[in-house]
This record gives structure tokens, C-alpha cells and sequence, in this order.
């Protein structure tokens, strides 16, 4: 090969050039998916909690702050059942209801996660001490 061969210094430009596109195209792509999960991450959605049964102690759930993988974690005591709550969420932050019971008669819990009139998740749990929670993916993406 010979050193500055016009030929060769195309062929590199070319390389180069179709590099680059290929790069800049990359990071469009990156950067659609970004902006993509930021705007996931900022849309919100409400959910309804439900909790019925008798001789609840506690209940705690997901109350909409903290971060999406670490949410703030809301507590009611001594609860008036049936007991409802409807809370907005952000991103992909899972809505997330526990009644907690514990009765030496026995206990009965239910609990139900609603979206848009839609049950997303309900469990049911009876016994002595009883942590009937329900859990659910958020809607947001999909």
C-alpha cells in the first residue's frame, strides 16, 4: 500500500463517513428509547384499593410517593372496613395494597387492586394472623 494513495484516503473518508451515519443513527435510536421510558416514567396512572373482611389491624400500600422502585409506603390503622382508597401512581411504580390482621378468633381479608374499572389483582387470605396483599404491574407502556 502506498502512503497517501488517493484511492485509499477515499476508500477511509467513505468508512468514516458511513461510521459516522451509523453512530448518529444509533444514538437516534438510543435517544427515542430515552426519551421513550422518560415520558413512561412521568405518565401516571390511578388505581382503587379495596379492602373488605373483618379484624383488620393495619393496612399499608403504595400511596403514589417515593421513586418508581422504591415507592413511599402509606399506613392505615384500625381501618373501617370495607375500606377504599384510590391513589395516582407514576411509571412503572407497582400498586401494592397489605392488610395485616391478626385475631385469636381468626381473621379474614380481601383486598383488590381496580384500573379503569378493570381488576387487576385480588387475593383473598383467612386465619389466625393474615397478610392478604395484593400487588400489580403498572399498566403504564403497555
Amino acid at each position: 500500500m502506498i502512503r497517501g494513495d488517493p484511492l485509499n484516503r477515499t476508500i477511509r473518508a467513505a468508512v468514516c463517513a458511513v461510521a459516522t451515519a451509523g453512530l448518529a443513527l444509533g444514538l437516534s435510536s438510543c435517544s427515542e428509547a430515552v426519551d421513550q421510558v422518560d415520558k413512561a416514567v412521568d405518565e401516571t396512572y390511578e388505581v382503587t384499593y379495596e379492602v373488605t373482611g373483618k379484624n383488620v389491624d393495619s393496612i399499608e400500600f403504595h400511596g403514589g410517593g417515593g421513586k418508581a422502585m422504591k415507592p413511599k409506603v402509606e399506613s392505615v390503622s384500625k381501618p373501617e372496613l370495607p375500606w377504599k382508597k384510590t391513589v395516582t401512581l407514576r411509571g412503572i411504580m407497582p400498586a401494592a395494597v397489605m392488610p395485616v390482621a391478626a385475631d385469636p378468633e381468626g381473621a379474614q381479608v380481601t383486598c383488590k387492586i381496580i384500573h379503569k374499572g378493570k381488576v387487576l389483582e385480588e387475593q383473598s387470605a383467612d386465619g389466625l394472623v393474615t397478610a392478604g396483599g395484593c400487588t400489580a404491574e403498572s399498566p403504564v407502556g403497555k
